[in-house]
């Protein structure tokens, strides 16, 4: 008869005989009396224990390369930026001129227009229409002033005070009556243009 072997003791999924031979070990080790240890060491206590440093070569690798990644997106992120604003520069130059050539092609279809042109032509060179009068408003200096001048308001030039008439003509009967004292500076001239 076949007898059916047993199942091991101790943990689950663990090597027959893993605890026994290790147990073993142990008190074959103990037989052979005590490990004799150097009187200058010490057993290992957690104040004496050299502390495990946090910072691994696994970390300092790893901030190497996020530094090196941060330095190259930087530079490049400087770039798109600086891109991106020469484009918007750009964008708002092709805007303006866009307007210009709009304004220049309106102005060109004005040209079009033959009143336009008559009324360009009366106030860029003086042209009239047959049966039409031309007035020419003449400045201080003589000069016929330029058709963009502006007049100044009569009402507000202070520039003299006009006087009344009668006030000039008693100032010549007083100044008759009176004359200023003659000085010798002034002579009479005996002749027309000629002084002696």
């Amino acid at each position: 008869m076949v007898q059916p072997r047993r199942a091991p003791t101790g943990r689950p999924g663990a090597r027959p005989g893993g605890q026994r031979q290790r147990r073993q070990g142990r008190q074959e080790g103990r037989q052979q009396g005590p490990r004799l240890r150097p009187a200058d060491t010490t057993p290992p206590t957690r104040a004496t224990e050299p502390r495990a440093s946090r910072f691994t070569g696994r970390a300092m690798v790893l901030v190497l390369v996020v530094s090196v990644l941060t330095i190259s997106y930087a530079s490049s992120l400087k770039a798109y930026f600086q891109q991106n604003s020469q484009i918007q520069d750009l964008r708002s130059r092709i805007a303006a001129s866009q307007s210009d050539i709009d304004r220049l092609e309106a102005e060109k279809a004005r040209w079009n227009d033959p009143a336009y042109v008559r009324e360009q032509a009366r106030a860029r060179f003086g042209y009239l229409m047959p049966g039409q009068t031309s007035y020419v408003v003449i400045g201080e200096d003589g000069k016929p002033l330029a058709p963009q001048a502006s007049l100044s308001d009569p009402r507000t030039d202070t520039s003299s005070t006009p006087t009344a008439w009668w006030t000039t003509e008693w100032r010549s009967v007083e100044l008759a009556g009176n004359p200023p004292e003659a000085t010798h500076e002034k002579r009479p001239l005996k002749y027309l243009g000629k002084n002696r």
